[in-house]
């Protein structure tokens, strides 16, 4: 079964309007992960599509989906897909893939349908392409990490990059995710925007009871919504993204704009947020 659902782009302005309920409908998504369904989010923001494919015993396709006008959903389309779940398969171009817990496959434009089977959860990203790079399974042993942070600052943590220029080639989709050591819970503070780019967060590994305070809008506006386990936001281009949880837990952070640099972002000052 597929299911898809549209966000339209809102101005920083309107933003400031919204309340609790409001905010969440145009930013916060939950109810991803449904077994034996494709859900999919159709963001006006970059064209980002954000979703998750959880087979759950039986295999599901993902092909056409009507947002795109298009054949099928890679005609002019790239797309990352994490493993969040126990071991999985996609299927694609012919050629069959194994997705450990925490690995990411990428896929380039022109690719056709994706089949997911298996015991995965499948976070799933697409952003649009001009060229095609080859499709490419990433392994943790792979990825690039920088660990950052510290434990007095509650910010003890690992970024783990994958679809970057220094491990796989894409045309503009960036993904990754952000472990937090034990006793912390404090991300990407100080906060910072990259007016070039959208972003969106998937937070996971939470335990149920517990819950992350995501921080967005403009510096001098913030606002928070909370969210829970494997619940996702999208993040605008004039908005900040941070946030703090009553536990630590991990984060996808994805990224599609104008250029491929991860270290491209105007930094906030601490006093400036309010």
């Amino acid at each position: 079964m597929l299911r898809t659902e549209t966000r339209h782009a809102i101005d920083p302005a309107t933003a400031k309007t919204l309340d609790t309920d409001q905010l969440r409908d145009h930013f916060h998504v939950a109810g991803l992960f449904a077994d034996g369904e494709i859900n999919l989010v159709y963001s006006h923001y970059d064209r980002l599509i954000l979703g998750s494919a959880v087979p759950a015993g039986k295999a599901l396709t993902l092909d056409k989906v009507e947002a795109t006008g298009t054949a099928t959903i890679l005609e002019r389309r790239e797309m990352g897909v994490l493993n969040i779940g126990d071991t999985g398969t996609v299927s694609v171009g012919g050629e069959d893939y194994e997705l450990e817990t925490g690995e990411v496959l990428y896929i380039g434009m022109g690719a056709g349908p994706v089949t997911f089977a298996g015991a995965g959860r499948f976070y799933v990203l697409s952003a649009p392409a001009h060229q095609t790079y080859p499709t490419t399974l990433i392994k943790l042993k792979d990825a690039r990490r920088v660990e950052m942070g510290a434990r007095e600052t509650a910010n003890e943590r690992v970024i783990i990059q994958f679809l970057h220029p220094e491990v796989c080639k894409s045309c503009q989709l960036l993904m990754g995710y952000t472990q937090f050591a034990e006793g912390s819970v404090w991300n990407t503070m100080p906060a910072h925007l990259h007016d070039r780019r959208m972003e969106a967060y998937l937070y996971f590994q939470l335990p149920e009871n517990q819950r992350v305070f995501h921080l967005m809008g403009e510096p001098s506006q913030t606002r928070h919504i909370v969210m829970a386990n494997e619940e996702a936001v999208i993040s605008p281009p004039w908005s900040i993204h941070a946030g703090a949880g009553t536990s630590s837990y991990t984060f996808c952070w994805a990224m599609a704009g104008d250029n491929v640099d991860f270290t491209d972002m105007d930094m906030v000052a601490m006093g400036d947020l309010r």
